[in-house]
């Protein structure tokens, strides 16, 4: 039986059971000739033993123990059937603790080879009772589990120190997919309690939702935000992610969970039912959704959807699965509000009263995140209900700034769409209904921006004449800061490096683009693009573990540090002042956090922005130019003689900065001056 020992792990894995950077380990790896080998993996990315890397560790004195989280999850990692099969193994145990503790507890004491065998008829008896036949988590045979004795057990200690089987599932499955990014399209957490929200809004309260059907299930984040549920529905094509939704979905409530595995739109898993609402992210721009199969399918009740029109087929398919008067939202790309190839089926939807609302978010709310995708809110109409006269339109874009994408307000969001909806309008340049006899012109064109009231750039004539009053007193300030050159006698100076001065202790350097948010976020992050336009930081922390689970710390910015973009061969560096301290670190980003005694910041900033030094300590080798922020030169100068010229490097930055100002302000006049004299509300002078 295999041991824990054949579990690996990567140099990153190594990081946190030892609660440093990688740098340190590859440090490590270079000075220490007893260094753990690989075993595995690339020549680009090792993989180590577990057990000969927590040896060494502890050997060294920089380990006491590897904590239970880091030693489940590496474990998992290395299941001989792969980490997603490991995942369902796992669940089918936590599941078993939540279901029968009991009999958990009498099975544990046995011996590994024994537990082994028994855990499957176990099992198939949870499984079973759970989710019913057919199901889409098979049960483990005793080839599976045997290897997988420790991992099991492990597991359960670690719903003990946790605080249950679900946080325990939930911490292990979020670990897979930060660590798969590219191989899940997930529908954020936020978003999600969005459109859990709005199907409840547009379900009569008579009726409360009790019953939901995601067709396009992926890792269950929709249906898991429905609260309350009696009964869940979900069917994905990768058996995989059926499984692990099923076991996700039962772990978290009480509610029948019934999950099936197969193309929806070919082979529909539940072809008679009628639920309270459907949730769905489905899959977007599909050319062989099933358009030569499914000619004359009986869900096609308002047309025909064309080869390219896939989206639409699952607008129909969630209406053909809900009751009279449910509620469908889904998330689509925004083309499908106006493409000419949709519009019959566009119309016939808002004839017969089934479209109810579209809303269009701001980038950033979903992969792909650079796209505002749309939420359409439809409601099946009954045999006896009149079609309402309007059509909702809301656009939120407006509520986010632009330099503040990756950091959605969303509590604001949702404020915004639930009050719309139900005051049906609101401020028109948000929220408005529209006559649905406006909407069907001959293109049917659907995107909430053709029929919102776009707000003037500049606002009324006195706030017009606000904005030239701080333009007038930006420029009078700006010709005040303009510097005079003063010449000066070239004289040969002793140069030292940024390498050398880290070496002796002059300053630290930092790499920003780890971490993760704490529980309830509040940390922001200092972007490449807020450093490169002087702005606040605008930038989010990816979301990290739950309560008692382990998360990543950030690199957090302090006042007087200094930092430098490392791409794009720019010479840019800005010195982090009172109002941005305690932001976290974002990527591509460097930081240099001098010692008081030794250096001056503003020094520091100002020669690490000449022009020639960043040329010669630039890497011009690939498409991207990258700077090596260690190879920057700048003269050995005593502190007093320092902050001489930092004086004068702070100088030219606020001179910088009151031109940045001037430019937005003079824009912010002029597009205001347009709108206003486009409009009327502004009279030529």
């Amino acid at each position: 039986m295999p041991e824990e020992s054949t579990a690996e792990v990567t140099a990153a894995g190594i990081a946190r059971l030892a609660g440093v950077g990688r740098a340190a380990v590859s440090n490590w790896r270079r000075r220490h000739a007893d260094f753990p080998k690989p075993v595995g993996g690339t020549e680009t990315s090792p993989s180590f033993s577990l057990a000969d890397v927590e040896r060494w560790l502890r050997d060294q004195g920089k380990l006491a123990e590897v904590p239970l989280r880091e030693r489940v999850w590496q474990q998992l990692a290395g299941h001989p059937a792969g980490t997603v099969a490991g995942l369902v193994h796992t669940g089918c145990v936590l599941l078993l603790l939540r279901a029968r503790p009991g009999a958990w507890t009498e099975l544990a004491a046995l011996p590994d080879d024994r537990l082994g065998e028994l855990l499957p008829g176990v099992f198939e008896e949870v499984l079973t009772a759970r989710f019913g036949l057919p199901r889409s988590v098979h049960t483990p045979t005793p080839a599976d589990t045997l290897p997988a004795v420790p991992l099991l057990r492990a597991a359960v200690e670690l719903a003990a120190e946790l605080g249950g089987a679900r946080q325990a599932f939930e911490f292990l499955l979020g670990r897979h997919l930060d660590a798969n990014p590219r191989q899940y399209t997930l529908t954020p957490p936020p978003l999600a309690e969005l459109m859990a929200a709005l199907a409840a809004a547009a379900t009569p309260e008579a009726r409360p939702v009790a019953t939901v059907l995601d067709p396009a299930s992926g890792t269950g984040s929709l249906l898991r935000a429905v609260p309350h549920p009696t009964a869940l529905y979900a069917q994905d094509a990768d058996p995989d992610l059926a499984a692990l939704t099923a076991l996700r979905l039962a772990l978290h409530g009480d509610a029948d969970v019934r999950a099936a595995t197969g193309d929806t739109l070919r082979a529909d898993a539940f072809p008679t039912l009628a639920v309270d609402a459907v949730l769905c992210h489905p899959p977007f721009n599909e050319r062989t959704w099933g358009h030569d199969e499914l000619a004359y399918d009986p869900r096609w009740e308002y047309g025909f959807p064309a080869r390219t029109e896939s989206e639409l087929a699952w607008v129909q398919h969630a209406l053909a699965r809900l009751r009279a008067g449910g509620a469908a939202v889904l998330l689509m790309p925004p083309a499908v509000a106006s493409r000419r190839s949709g519009r019959r089926i566009r119309a016939d939807l808002l004839r017969r009263g089934a479209l109810r609302a579209v809303v269009a978010l701001p980038a950033g709310a979903a992969p792909p995140y650079g796209i505002p995708l749309h939420l359409w809110v439809l409601v099946r109409p009954g045999a006896d209900q009149r079609p309402p006269a309007e059509t909702l339109f809301v656009d939120t874009a407006g509520l986010v700034p632009d330099a503040g994408r990756d950091r959605l307000p969303w509590t604001t969001l949702r404020n915004t769409v639930l009050d719309a909806w139900a005051a049906r309008g609101g401020e028109e340049s948000v929220a408005r209904a529209v006559p649905v006899i406006e909407l069907l012109d001959d293109e049917v064109d659907l995107a909430p921006a053709r029929y919102l009231a776009a707000p003037a750039a500049g606002g009324t004539a006195p706030e017009l004449a606000a904005v030239r009053d701080r333009l007038d007193e930006t420029l009078r300030r700006t010709q005040g800061l303009t510097p005079t050159p003063v010449p000066a006698r070239p004289a040969p100076r002793p140069l030292t490096t940024v390498g050398e001065l880290a070496r002796t202790g002059a300053l630290q350097l930092r790499t920003g683009g780890s971490g993760t948010a704490p529980a309830g976020g509040g940390v922001p992050v200092l972007t490449e693009h807020d450093v490169l336009s002087g702005g606040a930081p605008s930038g989010a922390l990816p979301v990290g573990a739950g309560p008692g689970e382990e998360r990543e710390e950030p690199v957090l910015v302090a006042e007087g540090d200094v930092v430098v973009p490392v791409l794009g061969g720019g010479s840019v560096a800005r010195v982090v002042d009172a109002a941005t301290a305690g932001a976290a670190l974002g990527r591509n980003l460097q930081l240099l956090r001098p010692e008081p005694a030794a250096l001056d910041p503003w020094f520091l900033a100002g020669f690490l922005r000449g022009t020639a030094n960043n040329r010669q300590a630039s890497s011009f080798a690939s498409t991207a130019t990258r700077l090596d922020v260690r190879r920057l030169q700048l003269p050995r100068l005593p502190l007093a003689d320092q902050r001489r010229h930092g004086a004068h490097f702070k100088s030219l930055a606020e001179f910088e900065e009151a031109l940045r100002l001037a430019a937005r302000l003079g824009e912010q006049l002029v597009q205001g001056l347009y709108d206003g004299l486009a409009d009327g509300s502004v009279e030529p002078a």
